[in-house]
């Protein structure tokens, strides 16, 4: 198998919308092409696709840390061809290097990073840790507000008036029905034993199933310890919503090898009026992008994995 390969199919694992997987990838020669799949974008709360360029851009993170912690340099060309929007991006190999340390410790990261809706304990995460996280945000081209306390209810209330809208909406519940309930073979979407039920949280969390059960419990904690954080970078070109997808896989890969548990918050940003509240929490100084939850669980039982494609719909090798 070569690093190519290797490297996408690590790719796989990285976060997305509703787990929609939107990418494909296309090796051929000494590169690897990145492809957005548009036929997987959730229109109802995606119609301009700045979630799945997100989704996308993680996938490019993911397949990048792979292969530096493999030993190799890469050149990427991010949108190189302007008559391919679906085209996103393009990795060459460069040259052997000595593998990078956060990178080797990020890609083993990779398989065993999960959305975790479960609330977190009261064990802080230090500041020492958030701008750590930061920094590496930062080296991906976007930006990190950690929320304040007394931010907390913005937060909470943009949550909030985003699930009133979009459960109101009956080509949302379209889609939610749509992508949480999969057949078995197609790799994607939201099962119900990575949900959680509806509870009293400080944010908070999509009700994937509205009219069923889910699968988990938040549990006996209560999010005191976690913390909140906005990703945001300086617009919303195509080219800033692929790197702050890179930027936002930084972070998760990175907390979840510092042993941070990690759950994206997307529903916050996805009608204009909540995302405009994001804007508040952020000073306007910068278009945001998701949040997400960090911190600690008091056990170590894992969420159930979500189910992923096969790579043989995903991969395509060119000879």
């Amino acid at each position: 198998m070569t690093p190519f390969e290797q490297a996408a199919r690590a790719a796989q694992h990285a976060p997305s919308v509703f787990n929609t997987q939107p990418w494909s990838w296309r090796i051929s020669g000494e590169a690897v092409e990145l492809f957005a799949e548009a036929d997987r974008r959730v229109d109802s709360i995606d119609r301009d696709g700045r979630l799945l360029l997100l989704s996308c851009g993680a996938a490019l993170h993911h397949a990048r840390t792979y292969l530096a912690a493999a030993g190799w340099s890469v050149t990427v060309e991010r949108l190189p061809d302007p008559a391919r929007p679906d085209l996103l991006a393009r990795i060459a190999l460069g040259r052997p290097v000595p593998p990078d340390p956060e990178a080797v410790r990020m890609a083993a990261a990779i398989p065993h990073r999960r959305t975790d809706r479960r609330a977190f304990d009261d064990r802080p995460v230090a500041d020492v840790e958030l701008t750590k996280l930061r920094r590496f945000v930062e080296a991906e081209g976007a930006y990190l507000h950690t929320v304040r306390p007394d931010q907390v209810a913005m937060l909470a209330v943009s949550a909030e008036i985003a699930a009133a809208v979009e459960l109101a909406d009956p080509a949302y519940r379209a889609d939610l029905d749509r992508w949480t309930n999969r057949p078995g073979h197609a790799g994607d979407g939201v099962p119900p034993t990575t949900a959680v039920k509806p509870e009293l949280r400080r944010v908070p969390v999509r009700d994937f199933f509205p009219d069923a059960a889910a699968g988990l419990t938040a549990g006996a904690v209560h999010d005191q310890g976690a913390a909140y954080v906005v990703l945001f970078g300086n617009g919303d070109e195509r080219v800033n919503l692929l790197r702050g997808g890179e930027a936002l896989s930084a972070l998760l890969l990175l907390a979840t090898a510092d042993g941070l548990a990690t759950a994206p918050l997307s529903d916050a940003v996805e009608p204009e009026w909540p995302r405009h509240l994001l804007r508040r929490l952020v000073s306007h100084i910068g278009e945001p992008y998701l949040a997400v939850r960090l911190g600690y669980r008091p056990d170590r039982v894992p969420v159930p994995a979500t189910p992923r494609r096969d790579p043989r719909d995903v991969i395509t090798n060119v000879t």
